[in-house]
């Protein structure tokens, strides 16, 4: 007997493709002021009932999103220059990876990586040991642990790198953000709040100045021998700290240290991988290959799915002594191997041109604008450093109330991480809309001077 492959069946009220494509081609569209009435309802309905630690950097209740494009409940229309924190990489329901998660919903949701096989987790660690080949000189052969997110991958690599090398401390970097769980919490050091009222923390801990290999070196004289270190952990570009791009001879550094020192080098991407920079990985633009490697945000397309890819040699943990009970679900996998076809195939070198292009226009058009204090970046990973925090914030208000999502990072810094799907009309709307605020910004301040 043959049997019908299973169809994906769309909910009764999801809007159908050509609706999602149409609000994909939409422009900016500012009906009514935001936050508008619906919103304003709905946002104090849902607040009495939600953790106070939620953010809620706007007043935004999105209704759906496509492309690069975004609804909220009243109509307005937004583009979406930060993807969901970085992770919306394929754009908003891109139809391959929405298919993707509707075929494997009809055939199996768990079964759990850690204890049973299934085809996705296999064939997910085996491309991404295969993307890892691409830093640099590389005949490793790579094994990965499938997370539930960033955070959850950064404390399997602490976990990893201390059974590894019996040794205990860490040594991360001021500004850089590695998570909110304990572990990573511990390497955290992008903003005081996130560790105020936590401790203690990891003991062994220490934290180096970012971009400056010297200051490590420091640490080894001050605070914790060299032998006591079972890794060190870096954003080859920083994230939430900032969009700092650093000197590649820093990430070298680090690398001649921790083989000097048998120190495991651990870059995080959980941020700045999976084509945001116009590579697949950042650590490529230098060709420095680490022991670990992080990633998450971009991986699956806003689906729950994280990695830790370690060389084999280092993968000396035994059966049991780390697993999860959800990650690397099957349908998480789905949305992440239909990404991975998608960035191979186009989008990564769509993140490269265009972002050069972004970021040339920035600099072009605020050149004379005397609250930009730098425009840096690479590939769609691109922060516009203003003159104070206040300015920051008022230029980031601004695009949300005129129809541009952004997101601000380090102390006064705005950052461009919009879906690698962003076309160059998009990308010069959006510089538009930025611009025009920083100038309006400028000038009220002066008014009120």
């Amino acid at each position: 007997m043959t049997t019908q492959p299973l169809q994906p069946l769309l909910h009764p009220n999801h809007p159908n493709r050509v609706e999602l494509d149409e609000l994909a081609a939409r422009a900016i569209s500012i009906v009514t002021e935001p936050p508008g009435p619906r919103a304003q309802e709905m946002i104090a309905r849902a607040l009495p009932h939600l953790s106070p630690s939620l953010i809620h950097c706007y007043p935004l209740m999105v209704k759906r999103a496509s492309g690069c494009m975004v609804e909220d409940v009243d109509g307005n229309i937004y583009l979406d220059a930060e993807a969901g924190v970085a992770t919306a990489s394929t754009g908003h329901c891109h139809p391959a990876v929405a298919d993707a998660i509707a075929a494997q919903s009809q055939v199996l949701i768990h079964i759990c990586g850690t204890d049973f096989h299934y085809p996705g987790y296999g064939a997910m660690c085996e491309k991404l040991g295969a993307l890892v080949q691409h830093i640099g000189p590389n005949s490793h052969h790579w094994q990965t642990f499938l997370t539930n997110s960033g955070t959850e991958a950064v404390e399997a690599a602490i976990k990893l790198s201390r059974h590894h090398t019996g040794r205990s401390n860490l040594i991360a970097f001021r500004g850089g953000f590695h998570g909110r769980t304990l572990g990573a919490l511990s390497l955290t050091a992008s903003k005081s709040k996130y560790r105020r009222r936590f401790g203690p923390l990891l003991p062994g801990a220490f934290h180096a100045t970012y971009g400056d290999a010297a200051s490590v070196e420091e640490l080894f004289t001050t605070v914790t021998a060299p032998d006591d270190v079972a890794a060190i952990v870096v954003e080859p570009v920083l994230g939430e700290g900032g969009y700092v791009v650093p000197a590649p001879e820093f990430l070298r550094k680090l690398r001649e240290i921790c083989d000097r020192h048998g120190i495991m080098l651990v870059f995080d991407e959980v941020q700045s991988g999976m084509g945001r920079t116009g590579k697949m990985f950042a650590a490529e633009h230098t060709g420095v290959v680490p022991d670990i490697v992080l990633a998450a945000k971009g991986i699956a397309s806003g689906m729950p799915l994280g990695a830790m890819i370690a060389k084999k040699e280092i993968m000396t943990w035994p059966a049991g002594s780390h697993g999860s009970t959800i990650a690397g679900n099957p349908v998480a996998i789905a949305a992440g191997l239909a990404t991975i076809e998608l960035l191979e195939k186009e989008l990564v070198a769509n993140s490269a041109r265009v972002g050069d292009a972004l970021k040339a226009a920035l600099k072009q058009k605020l050149a004379r604008e005397t609250i930009v204090t730098d425009i840096r970046g690479v590939g769609l990973m691109i922060g516009v450093e203003l003159a104070t925090p206040e300015l920051a914030g008022a230029v980031a208000n601004l695009c949300f109330k005129r129809g541009l999502l952004l997101l601000e990072c380090g102390k006064k810094a705005i950052r461009f991480s919009p879906p690698l799907i962003i076309t160059d009309a998009q990308a010069n709307a959006a510089a538009d809309v930025f611009v025009a605020a920083c100038r309006d910004a400028r000038e009220s301040v002066a008014r009120k001077a």
